[in-house]
């Protein structure tokens, strides 16, 4: 239970850094194009689309989509007092998961991203 508190934690407390680098635009719009939340991490788009049977994260850079044939990502989950770690596997031009998961408004949302030889940290809080 205090490795959840522990990530919560860590969460909250840098959450603001994640939105404070989505506010600046470089030619660029940050909209989702899937239906999901997006957010921008070190120049970096990433979109989640979270649903109770499905987890999918598309991943821009400056723009463009990225191709994840080489990219793998886990997603921990936060909703209440649950944690759900997912591991997501490349499938076309997104890292995507099946399976039961638990979603549901304010579920916060950890992307550990490995693409092209970087570790990025990408935070979402789903609506």
């Amino acid at each position: 239970m205090k490795i959840v508190h522990f990530i919560f934690a860590l969460m909250m407390g840098t959450s603001g850094l994640a939105g404070a680098a989505g506010d600046h635009d470089h030619g660029h719009e940050h909209k989702p194009l899937h239906g999901g939340i997006v957010t921008e991490v070190k120049d970096m788009d990433f979109e989640l689309v979270a649903k109770s049977d499905s987890i999918q994260l598309y991943l821009r850079d400056h723009g463009k989509p990225v191709d994840t044939s080489k990219a793998s990502a886990k997603i921990t989950l936060l909703s209440g007092s649950q944690t759900q770690e997912v591991n997501l596997q490349a499938d076309g031009n997104k890292l995507a998961a099946k399976g039961s998961f638990s979603i549901s408004s304010g579920t916060k949302a950890v992307a550990q991203v490995n693409y092209a030889g970087k570790a990025i940290n990408a935070r979402f809080v789903l609506k």
